[in-house]
């Protein structure tokens, strides 16, 4: 079947790409880089002639509130109704585990508005609600650094690989829409500064990571298990550590 990844060029879309095309489907990257451009609309119409099912999992430059909403509500608005026009059977979207259950972060508002406009479209979807990425760990600690100690909240935390969300949502795309949701998240349950002291450890930073339970994260201060999936979610199998010696040695 013909997919239009949205975001196709980036982190999650890159692979989802390879991995449909691999699998026998004509994958379609749409991104401005290749001539569509959703806050705009450039482009639209031309790439999703003859698509089956659009994979939206294209994100926003800024996260500062109120521009991360106008991406997010102005871009999810062209793209729904550009796949009305082209009869399009199935729109699936990547979001985030914990949405709603941290609602004054305006990144997770900005989520949460997107996924009310696809549910209200009236096309088949499916929503992937995904983890923390391992490939964003490293910026959450220089975020949450102060000096020499590194201040994490003492939560619940399960991220993931990014290419085990890309096989999610792969497979999300090529089966029947959900009308609903599913979520994934690494196979690993830890407190997040307990991670974050291991991984400092394995990266070789001699930074103290301090258990605060004020500490933010993107701006709010999460819950016991804000940022993990519940007992249903599609749990991966690659462990961080493991990962980040594989991405060290370039494996």
């Amino acid at each position: 079947m013909k997919v239009v990844v949205v975001g196709g060029t980036g982190l999650i879309g890159s692979k989802v790409v390879a991995m449909l095309g691999e699998h026998g489907h004509e994958a379609v990257a749409a991104a401005p880089s290749t001539g569509v451009n959703t806050l705009t609309g450039e482009g639209l119409a031309e790439v999703l002639a003859g698509a089956q099912v659009v994979v939206d999992v294209s994100n926003s430059p800024s996260f500062e509130p109120a521009a991360v909403m106008e991406f997010f509500e102005t871009s999810t608005g062209n793209l729904l109704a550009a796949e009305a026009v082209a009869g399009v059977g199935h729109h699936v979207a990547l979001s985030v585990v914990g949405t709603e259950r941290m609602p004054d972060n305006g990144y997770f508002a900005a989520k949460i508005a997107q996924e009310q406009l696809i549910e209200k479209s009236g096309i088949p979807f499916s929503l992937v609600h995904a983890t923390q990425f391992f490939e964003f760990v490293r910026a959450i600690a220089e975020e949450a650094a102060d000096g020499d100690t590194v201040r994490i909240a003492p939560v619940r935390f399960q991220p993931i690989a990014g290419e085990e969300v890309a096989q999610a949502v792969g497979r999300v795309a090529v089966g029947q829409p959900l009308n609903g949701r599913v979520e994934v998240g690494g196979p690993d349950d830890v407190r997040m500064d307990e991670f974050f002291r291991d991984a400092l450890a394995a990266w070789g930073d001699p930074r103290t990571v301090v258990a605060d339970p004020q500490a933010r994260y993107y701006g709010s201060v999460p819950g016991e298990r804000t940022l993990v999936p519940g007992e249903d979610a599609i749990l991966g199998t690659i462990h961080y550590l493991d990962w980040a010696r594989r991405n060290a040695t370039g494996k």
